[in-house]
């Protein structure tokens, strides 16, 4: 194997289920090593000691995207509109986390944080618990390589915006998270109909693999997608936001309680 079938992942590279083997775990547990080690050596840290992990992390992620566009566009042999938006623009919905990560650094602002974090860390479980590229071939070619750096990066950046303390889930300001995703959809919808670059990025659209996976009509995938979408958003209030979350609890129970014994 040569250099420039490797970086063209050219080479011949046969299919095999790598789904939960040795370099999948591997991988998984450094990880998960790389995410405590970082928070033990720096809980105590200065916020600049802290973002400058946060600069590093995103160089990483930048490094790869733009190696990434690099090389497809040495590999491409015709270019158009819509071939350029292809090659250039995040597609599915781990690559914006990507360049949601990455500028939420640039941002440095709680809320986008948040939503940095939140957006990522669900597409990170997503691929380590079942990885559908990067684990799936016989050689680490630069294409698996890809995936599998991107997706581990994004796996740690996100749990360290929240253990670094970076993040700070309120219910008052969720309204800002909810723009930025609101942003993300749209962006989606672009990509879909607009340019024609990405047919489901973030599998919400009929017939893909997550509804099939599950054996359900569009509806109830439709259905199951909003409130599992719902409830994993709320985790972060409800759990970082806890104290008003029981002070809104028991003023609701001490105002019934007042009105029955009124009556």
């Amino acid at each position: 194997m040569t250099f420039q079938e490797w970086i063209f992942s050219s080479y011949p590279n046969p299919s095999k289920d790598g789904q939960w083997g040795l370099l999948h775990i591997l991988v998984l547990l450094f990880c998960i090593a790389i995410i405590i080690a970082i928070t033990l050596l720096l809980r105590k840290k200065s916020e600049k000691a802290r973002r400058i992990v946060l600069w590093v992390l995103a160089a990483l992620i930048l490094t790869f995207e733009i190696t990434r566009r690099v090389v497809n566009f040495i590999k491409a042999d015709y270019f158009d509109f819509n071939s350029v938006m292809y090659l250039l623009l995040p597609r599915p919905w781990c690559a914006i986390s990507c360049w949601a990560l990455m500028i939420s650094v640039l941002v440095n602002k709680k809320f986008f944080y948040n939503f940095a974090s939140i957006t990522s860390l669900l597409c990170a479980l997503v691929f380590f618990a079942y990885p559908g590229v990067g684990f799936n071939n016989e050689y680490i070619l630069f294409e698996n390589l890809y995936s599998i750096a991107t997706h581990s990066l994004v796996l740690v950046t996100s749990i360290l915006l929240i253990t670094l303390r970076f993040t700070k889930f309120e219910y008052k300001t969720c309204w800002k998270e909810a723009i930025c995703y609101a942003v993300i959809l749209a962006y989606t919808f672009l990509e879909i109909y607009a340019l024609q670059i990405e047919a489901d990025p973030m599998y919400f659209m009929p017939g893909n693999d997550v509804m099939e996976i599950f054996g359900v009509g569009y509806g109830a995938y439709l259905a199951i997608y909003i409130i599992f979408t719902l409830v994993y958003f709320n985790i972060f209030y409800l759990i970082d936001d806890r104290k008003f979350v029981f002070k809104k609890y028991y003023e609701k129970r001490a105002l019934k309680k007042q009105s029955k014994n009124g009556a």
